[in-house]
């Protein structure tokens, strides 16, 4: 199931705060990068803040600006993103801002968390998770039914945390201000706990008064069945390389990359490169990766097409190459289909090799598009 595009957006102090200890809330950011949120905020579909976050700073959660209000709806969307917020058990202020300005609301939490919310009066929308909070099954819900495609999540330091350590978060801007708090027990913006593997990557960084933005997205590849944002990513590059390919009425236009397991590209390309008419993707790509290259082990391969188990065109298939090059994590967007080898089955193959295999069928229109030429089964 497609999941929002998931921005972080945070300011922190230089010693990495979010406030200090005292009553009042600190205001880290000046009126150049609230200006800047503001605008975030109207591009987005959907707000989310924690429980926590309402509780202590009772925020509205606005689009100030009348401008990109109207912009919003000459574009057809409501005046105001939809505010959302997380509680596990749904303990919280009815009378709080949050819920009595702007648009529509919604209030995410545990079935016993439903039961006290609605027993509150919370003028929202409260939709119960099951036992848990669930993230996949909240971000699946926001996309589904409520169509939200960008979501801006705005805190605290505990969301951030959870959806940064379950490998959900598409982006993070961070807007660094020139202040210390120095308090050894403020709030900061990520807790202890293990994260998704890697570095991140720094996309773009610019000045915003006297705060520094810096936009980073993961890039290391997912470690289980789901796939993390990282790996869709990937993915989604993967599927703009098969696009590259040039047509061909017996053979998939495919895009294949190859990532180490701290984020590093190791490789990609895309079928029939260099002029070789017969070339898979997957192939070349580790074509240009040496024999025995020590971030072989624990990489992934994402292939905008199932790998291929049998060919005719060379002694080996994409299968048995990433089996043999020590690789044992695949994802990919489509299932090969009977066009040209009836039976094919990647999938099989590479399980039967220890690999784990994921199938992201949001990215399948995109990885069949270049092959709309061909009869598909």
């Amino acid at each position: 199931m497609p999941y929002p595009h998931v921005l972080l957006s945070a300011a922190v102090s230089l010693d990495g705060c979010l406030d200090d200890t005292g009553p009042e809330r600190l205001k880290l950011s000046g009126p150049a990068d609230f200006d800047r949120v503001d605008a975030a905020r109207a591009s987005a579909d959907a707000i989310l803040v924690g429980a926590g976050t309402v509780r202590a700073d009772n925020p509205r959660l606005l689009v100030y600006s009348a401008e990109r209000r109207a912009g919003r709806v000459a574009e057809g969307k409501p005046e105001f993103p939809l505010k959302v917020t997380v509680s596990g058990s749904g303990d919280l202020d009815p009378q709080a801002l949050f819920w009595r300005t702007g648009g529509e609301k919604l209030l995410y939490t545990t079935n016993k968390g439903a039961e006290r919310a609605q027993g509150l009066g919370i003028a929202a929308d409260v939709v119960p998770l099951g036992d848990e909070l669930d993230w996949r099954r909240l971000l699946e819900h926001l996309h589904g039914v409520h169509e939200v495609r960008r979501l801006m999540v705005e805190g605290g330091g505990t969301v951030h945390t959870q959806l940064l350590r379950l490998g959900l978060a598409d982006e993070l801007q961070l807007a660094l201000v020139p202040l210390l708090v120095g308090a050894p027990d403020a709030p900061r913006l990520f807790g202890a706990g293990t994260y998704q593997r890697g570095r991140l990557r720094l996309c773009a960084t610019r000045a915003v008064g006297d705060v520094v933005l810096m936009n980073y997205e993961p890039t290391a590849p997912g470690t289980g069945p789901l796939p993390s944002a990282a790996d869709r990513h990937w993915l989604r590059i993967a599927c703009e390389l098969a696009a590259r390919c040039p047509p061909s009425q017996t053979a998939f236009s495919v895009g294949a990359v190859v990532v180490a397991a701290d984020g590093t590209e190791l490789a990609r390309a895309h079928s029939r490169e260099s002029g070789d008419p017969v070339a898979h993707a997957e192939e070349a790509a580790l074509a240009k990766i040496a024999a025995g290259h020590p971030q072989l082990v624990g990489a992934t391969v994402y292939s905008s097409l199932e790998p291929c188990a049998r060919r005719a065109s060379r002694p080996a298939p994409c299968a048995r190459l990433i089996l043999g090059a020590g690789i044992r994590r695949v994802v990919t967007a489509w299932r090969e289909p009977d066009t040209f080898v009836p039976g094919a089955d990647g999938t099989s193959a590479l399980t039967a090799g220890s690999a784990e295999v994921v199938v992201v069928p949001e990215y399948e229109g995109a990885a069949k598009a270049p092959n709309r030429h061909l009869s598909l089964a």
